[in-house]
């Protein structure tokens, strides 16, 4: 019963939020680029493998998953990345759970 246009904003609002939030994290990195911003939010934390941040959200249950510049060749080879992690919330998810996210990147970020 949400319709289209809801479920658009309420993702990107999430989604911005997380890029928000990330600007507060020492080393983390928001990847995205282009004019639109949509609900998928890439990131990179400085000293971290994009794989061990995964885990570790992982392990506090949270859901996040690691692109390779086999997934997008051109653009990451353009860029010089080799792997990123993405973040990418949902309309059903909540406030709560992008903050529980972006604490864990900060306390990963920590050591």
């Amino acid at each position: 019963g949400w319709g289209i246009e809801p479920i658009h904003d309420r993702t990107r609002m999430l989604a911005g939020r997380i890029r928000n939030g990330l600007a507060g994290v020492r080393g983390a990195r928001v990847l995205d680029i282009g004019r639109e911003r949509c609900g998928i939010v890439s990131f990179s934390l400085a000293g971290r493998p994009a794989e061990a941040v995964q885990q570790a959200l992982a392990a506090r249950r949270i859901n996040t998953t690691v692109s390779t510049v086999f997934g997008t060749r051109w653009d990451m080879e353009r860029r010089g990345l080799d792997r990123l992690v993405r973040a990418s919330p949902h309309y059903y998810n909540s406030e709560d759970e992008v903050d529980a996210l972006l604490a864990e990147v900060a306390r990963i970020a920590a050591g």
